[in-house]
């Protein structure tokens, strides 16, 4: 079952993250991931978005964020150790996702995946509804033009929890797999798919492996 799912504004947080006691709570890859960006904005998001998850994982486990011993699972397409991000041993399966202000996290017993994407404009819908399945595609066809980017942002944030879920991310073809853009989700074999509650402009879903159970209530 999934045990944790929050969402956290980027914004709300931000002042902290900056503080060398947060960048305390990282490892060095990470400290040189958020020095290596241009950009005041992308920073800010990396430095909220992985010090909520490393005080998420050690309130779990019960060490200090800081000893949170995070890998990378192998990848399985490859079996290249570049999978997905992972605690050594497995203890507890997480997932990680940001956009604009916001950001959001899922612990659970089985594998999980979930992610959160701001609503695209008419024109990024239309050059990227091609990488949909062809039933989707037909579904947002048949979509007034001013409901497409919600249609839109819905079933991807399915497909990419799914695949983020099973760790392959986007080296699958994200067309092979229906996730639907309709009001519920269509689960793929093996996993549970399902909406999670964020602000006006933004849609967000979890996968979790079928031996877990569906999402239990979103906590802020």
């Amino acid at each position: 079952m999934i045990t944790s799912l929050r969402v956290f504004r980027v914004s709300a947080h931000v002042a902290e993250a900056r503080t060398p006691s947060a960048y305390g709570t990282l490892d060095r890859d990470e400290c040189e991931r958020a020095e290596a960006f241009l950009r005041d904005v992308d920073r800010d998001r990396y430095l909220v978005a992985h010090t909520a998850l490393r005080r998420e994982l050690g309130t779990h486990l019960g060490v200090p964020p800081g000893e949170v011993p995070l890998t990378r699972a192998d990848c399985p397409v490859c079996d290249g150790p570049h999978g997905r991000p992972s605690v050594a041993g497995d203890p507890v399966h997480f997932s990680l996702s940001h956009a604009g202000d916001l950001v959001l996290i899922a612990l659970a017993e089985e594998p999980v995946g979930v992610d959160v994407e701001e609503h695209p404009g008419a024109k990024t819908v239309a050059e990227t509804a091609s990488a949909l399945h062809p039933r989707e595609r037909a579904e947002l066809e048949a979509l007034p033009e001013a409901a497409r980017p919600a249609a839109f942002a819905r079933c991807w944030t399915r497909k990419e929890a799914y695949l983020k879920g099973t760790g392959t991310g986007l080296a699958e073809d994200p067309a092979l797999t229906y996730v639907s853009t309709l009001g519920a989700p269509a689960d793929p074999p093996g996993w549970r798919l399902a909406d999670v509650e964020v602000p006006v402009g933004y849609a967000a879903a979890s996968a979790l492996a079928a031996d877990g159970s569906p999402a239990g209530p979103l906590t802020r």
